[in-house]
């Protein structure tokens, strides 16, 4: 995912103030670093001297277990310039509408996402807990550790490879030290929590973020159980259709009243048309007579759309899907679904999408089974979704359209027990 400048061993560079240190030669305390245990921690040192007698010293902290790394700079001799560092990117992804890819910071009570498309560069002075650049599975972040107060952000876009460079630097004149904080890995909440400085923030599900972290931590904890994140998927699905369950059927029931009571209403607007006043007596007292709230059939939907899109949103966004296997031919649910037939390629799909295509059957036929209350002609526009759903779903991640089939099953199974059993 993180590209990096030719030549450079990590996407990280060193100036002066405005003095670049990106080709100065440093060398090294020892010749190598070997850590023999992920609990093992080593240092190793680099030290390079300017041609005006200044002394720069970058200082490596490793722990062998961890994508964490901290950073010591130390400047000694004549020069009193600040520190600088600037870390840079080749993105290999692009934003869209369901993915942010690119950088950020969190000023340590708002998270910021800079979306270069829309400006050029961007400045912040400020409390900084962190800045880094990421997509949905991965992110480079720099954290300041020393000097405490105040830094320095300048994000920007440069040259015509679109390579993005983020500079940081504590605000104010020069200092001798500058100590940073560095994550270089996976997007893994059990990863990022234990490190603090609020880098479990980097994973963002946008506005249904305070629902997405708890159905994420319960997809993991199903998973302890099952060993198998596609079964996972299926049985939070599962829990989920329990939990509404009641206002699901709710809803269901008051639609197939509404759906019978169509030849009424439809002979109240005839008969009171041209009298608005009298036709919502009319109605009103219909409703009351049948006891239905024409209401009552959205409202627990409503109430069911944040804890969907939430699901939708770390379906699509976790690492922990990421070269998952479910089972057949499913072996990654970060990817898209495809069964592949030897010697038969199929143009710009590759494959058949097995999965979206029992996806877009499955919203066929609970369309089917669901009363309805639209006239004709809306009904004819709502038969069309079943297909444009399966077109939108060819990409997209195959743990997401298992969700989708799994809740579309579910739906069916309601809806049948509503239609037979209840009046």
């Amino acid at each position: 995912v993180f590209g990096h400048r030719p030549g450079d061993p990590i996407p990280l560079t060193l100036s002066l103030g405005s003095r670049d240190l990106s080709h100065l030669v440093f060398t090294a305390d020892k010749r190598g670093l070997r850590l023999g245990s992920p609990s093992e921690k080593g240092e190793i040192t680099f030290t390079a001297t300017l041609p005006d007698g200044t002394q720069v010293v970058k200082r490596y902290r490793i722990s062998g277990g961890s994508y964490w790394m901290e950073l010591e700079v130390e400047v000694r001799g004549p020069s009193r310039a600040r520190p600088v560092l600037h870390l840079y990117n080749h993105p290999l992804k692009r934003s869209s509408r369901y993915i942010f890819a690119g950088p950020s910071y969190y000023t340590g009570s708002e998270l910021e996402q800079v979306k270069l498309s829309k400006e050029a560069r961007r400045a912040y002075q400020g409390p900084l807990e962190w800045v880094g650049y990421g997509d949905n599975y991965f992110t480079a972040t720099m954290v300041p550790l020393f000097p405490k107060g105040p830094m320095e952000v300048r994000i920007e876009r440069m040259g015509p490879g679109k390579l993005v460079a983020i500079h940081l630097a504590p605000v104010g004149g020069g200092g001798e030290r500058m100590e940073v904080g560095l994550y270089v890995g996976p997007k893994e909440i059990d990863l990022l929590k234990p490190l603090d400085h609020h880098l479990s923030k980097a994973i963002n599900f946008g506005w249904f973020d305070v629902i997405a972290k708890p159905l994420l931590y319960a997809l993991k904890f199903i998973y302890r159980f099952v060993h198998n994140y596609g079964w996972a998927i299926i049985v939070i699905t599962i829990l989920i259709k329990l939990a509404f369950w009641p206002l699901a059927h709710k809803s269901a029931q008051s639609m197939k009243t509404m759906q019978r009571l169509q030849p009424k209403l439809q002979k109240l607007k005839e008969k009171y048309g041209d009298d608005k006043e009298r036709l919502n007596r009319e109605l009103m007292q219909l409703y009351k007579t049948y006891k239905v709230n024409p209401m009552s059939g959205c409202l627990p939907m409503v109430l069911q759309i944040p804890v969907f899109f939430a699901l939708y949103k770390v379906l699509l966004q976790a690492i922990e899907l990421r070269h998952a296997p479910f089972m057949l031919w499913i072996d990654d649910l970060s990817a898209p679904d495809r069964l592949m037939i030897p010697g038969v390629d199929i143009p710009y799909l590759h494959g058949i999408p097995v999965l979206t295509l029992l996806m877009g059957v499955s919203m066929y036929f609970q369309q089917k089974m669901s009363p309805s209350s639209l006239d004709p002609n809306q009904a004819r526009m709502m038969q069309i979704l079943p297909i444009v759903f399966t077109f939108m779903f060819i990409n997209f991640p195959s743990g997401l359209v298992l969700y989708w089939l799994v809740n579309n099953v579910l739906s069916i199974v309601q809806q049948y027990y509503v239609n037979k059993f209840t009046d």
